[in-house]
Parts: structure tokens; C-alpha cells; sequence
């Protein structure tokens, strides 16, 4: 089935020869963060059949999974793989990719998914939340016309994902009679998850492509990739994803409004190291 006619925007609609490659080409911390979130979209296909699994039975959801989160999630790695193949041509992408993917792969299994569906679905919205805050980030620090482009392309689909699994989370917490403790800790699990796993295991394996020889050499990689993740800290929408994080948990509205101003200050830790 050909799903392009559902998306909300196309790789036909980036002029990627139109790409102002002089403005790019010299900036090594934009080319790990673009690499490295390529990787990530790209395997999209594995973790989405696992929530489809994992939801076997809601077919309104694994519909939506199917049909609509798979390909839009494919698109972003390919577009951002695309963009990455332009400006850097030397740097061997599909080589990168299955080394990264032998590795983070292992990781996307059944059992890593909250066992609850309503806690897997909060667990989602934090995910949702890193994506949408890191390609806002990544918005703000471009200045390359078609870059801008692609990453408000998908800062706006993130947003759209977390909002519908926020929907389906809303479901299962009145059915699944889910308290707010059980949700805290299912939202800190899935943080601390994406801290330690998906984007240090991408960074590693665009730097191990780039720099053969200082493989496994920790301080190597931090000097390379440290700034990179500064440049990304600098640039967190702290507002935003503290209110995109919070939002499973229904606070009331005086506490949501007293947390989210010391919160916004630490929430750049949230997704990098």
C-alpha cells in the first residue's frame, strides 16, 4: 500500500540541491546531531511492530501505529539520512547505520515496553517529548534554509505523535486505573532510559565511523561529542518539554504551575548527559 498520500509533507517537497551546503559543511557538532538522530528514525520499523504487538487487540492504535507512526518516523531517517549524504558524501552512512543498528537493535525488544499499556503510553510521551524538544533545538541553532525546513517538518510531526499517544494514554489510565505515582515512576524509568541508551549509543557509533581509531576510547568520544551535546543543552525549549512531560501526570493546576518554573531550569539534563 502506498502510504506518501497520508503524509503530511514529502522528501520531494526538500529541495536538497537547493542546500546552501557552505553554511553547514564546517559545522562537525550540527553533523553528529544530525547523524545521530538519523540513525535513531531509521529504525523505527522494529520498535513500531513491538508496540503494535504489545497492543495486539486495539486496532484503532495499532492502525494508527501501522499506517501513519512507522511511515512518518521511516521518513524523518531518511530525509535527515539524505540531508547527511549531501553535505557530507565522504562519511559512509550505511556502514554507520548497521554498525549502530547491531547494537541499539539488541535493545528494542518486547520486554524493554512497560508491562501496563497505559504505562507503556506515558512511557510514549516522554519519548515524543525528547524528539519533538530535540528538533525544536535543532530549529533554533540552523540557520540553512532547507535544514530549517526538514526539522520543522518534523518538530511539528513529533508534537502530532505525542499528542495522539497522549490521547490513547487517557484511555487506558481510566480504564487501567492508573495513579499518579505509577506514572511518575513509568515517566522516570523511560527518562532515564533515553539518557543511558539512544542517543549515547548513536553519538558513539557516528563518532566510531569517523574516528576508527579512537574507538572505545571514552575520553576521545567526550571530547568530540561533548560539545555537540552543549550546543543541544543550550538550545532545549526547557518550557516546553517540562509542560509536554508533565501533562500524563494531571496535576492540578496551581502545583503544575508552582513545579514547572524550577523544573524548566534542570530539564535540559533530562535527555543529555
Amino acid at each position: 500500500m502506498d502510504y506518501s498520500s497520508a503524509l503530511p509533507w514529502t522528501l520531494e517537497s526538500l529541495n536538497f540541491a537547493g542546500i546552501d551546503v557552505a553554511r553547514v559543511r564546517h559545522n562537525q557538532d550540527l553533523f553528529l546531531l544530525l547523524c545521530s538522530a538519523s540513525f535513531v528514525e531509521s529504525g523505527s520499523d522494529l520498535y513500531t511492530h513491538n508496540l503494535i504487538e504489545h497492543f495486539d487487540g486495539d486496532l484503532e492504535l495499532q492502525a494508527w501505529l501501522r499506517e501513519h507512526w512507522e511511515h512518518e518516523e521511516l521518513q524523518h531517517g531518511r530525509a535527515l539520512a539524505a540531508y547527511v549524504r549531501h553535505v557530507w558524501p565522504e562519511f559512509d552512512w550505511d556502514a554507520g547505520f548497521k554498525a549502530f543498528w547491531n547494537d541499539y537493535g539488541a535493545l528494542c525488544t518486547n520486554e524493554q515496553l512497560e508491562p501496563s499499556r497505559g504505562l507503556e503510553l506515558a512511557a510514549r510521551c516522554v519519548v515524543e517529548t525528547g524528539t519533538a524538544s530535540l528538533y525544536r533545538a535543532l530549529n533554533d541553532i540552523v540557520d540553512e534554509p532547507v535544514l530549517k525546513q526538514l526539522t520543522n517538518n518534523i518538530k511539528s510531526d513529533e508534537v502530532r505523535h505525542y499528542k495522539h499517544f497522549y490521547q490513547a494514554f487517557q484511555r487506558y489510565r481510566e480504564s487501567e486505573r492508573l495513579g499518579r505515582y505509577k506514572v511518575f515512576r513509568a515517566i522516570l524509568r523511560r527518562v532515564n532510559e533515553i539518557r543511558n541508551e539512544d542517543s549515547d549509543i548513536a553519538l558513539r557509533h557516528v563518532f566510531n565511523q569517523c574516528y576508527p581509531q579512537h574507538k572505545d576510547d571514552k575520553a576521545a568520544f567526550l571530547k568530540v561529542a561533548g560539545p555537540a551535546q552543549a550546543l543541544l543543552r543550550r538550545h532545549i525549549p526547557a518550557e516546553m518539554t517540562v509542560k509536554m512531560l508533565l501533562k500524563p501526570l494531571n496535576l492540578p493546576p496551581r502545583l503544575l504551575q508552582t513545579l514547572e518554573k524550577p523544573l524548566a531550569k534542570i530539564s535540559e539534563k533530562l535527555f543529555l548527559h
